[in-house]
C-alpha cells in the first residue's frame, strides 16, 4: 500500500489535552481503516507552533512515543522537565504522564506513535 502525502488526513485540534493554542496533525496510519491490526491507535506527524502545547495527561492501557523531527520544546515526563530537540525520543509508558510545549521560535514537529499495552 502506498499513501501519498496529499492523501493523509489532516486535522487541527485546539487545546489538545488542555494545552495552549492548536496542534496540526497529519495521520500517517488510520485506526478506522484497521491499519494497526488492533495493536495501536495513532501514528501521526504533529506540528506545534511557537507557544503551543499538548497538556499534561496520563496514558492508560497504552504507551506513546514522540520522535522529534525539528524545532525545540520542553517535555514534562512524569514531573521531570527536559528540553527536547531534533533526534530526541520520549517514551511514556502505560500509567505514566507527560506533556509537551513548543518553547522555541520555530515550529516543533514530531512523530507520535500510540500502541496498546
Amino acid at each position: 500500500m502506498l499513501r501519498r502525502a496529499q492523501e493523509m488526513r489532516e486535522e487541527i485540534v485546539t487545546g489538545l489535552r488542555g494545552g495552549k493554542g492548536y496542534v496540526e496533525i497529519v495521520h500517517i496510519l488510520e485506526e478506522s481503516k484497521n491499519e494497526f491490526n488492533g495493536k495501536g491507535r495513532l501514528f501521526a506527524r504533529f506540528t506545534l507552533n511557537p507557544g503551543a502545547s499538548i497538556g499534561w495527561h496520563q496514558h492508560s492501557g497504552d504507551s506513546e512515543a514522540y520522535y522529534i523531527l525539528s524545532g525545540q520544546g520542553i517535555v514534562n515526563d512524569n514531573g521531570t522537565e527536559s528540553i527536547v530537540k531534533a533526534g530526541d525520543m520520549i517514551l511514556t509508558k502505560n500509567g505514566e504522564y507527560h506533556s509537551i510545549i513548543n518553547n522555541g521560535e520555530e515550529d516543533l514537529v514530531f512523530i507520535a506513535l500510540i500502541l496498546f499495552a
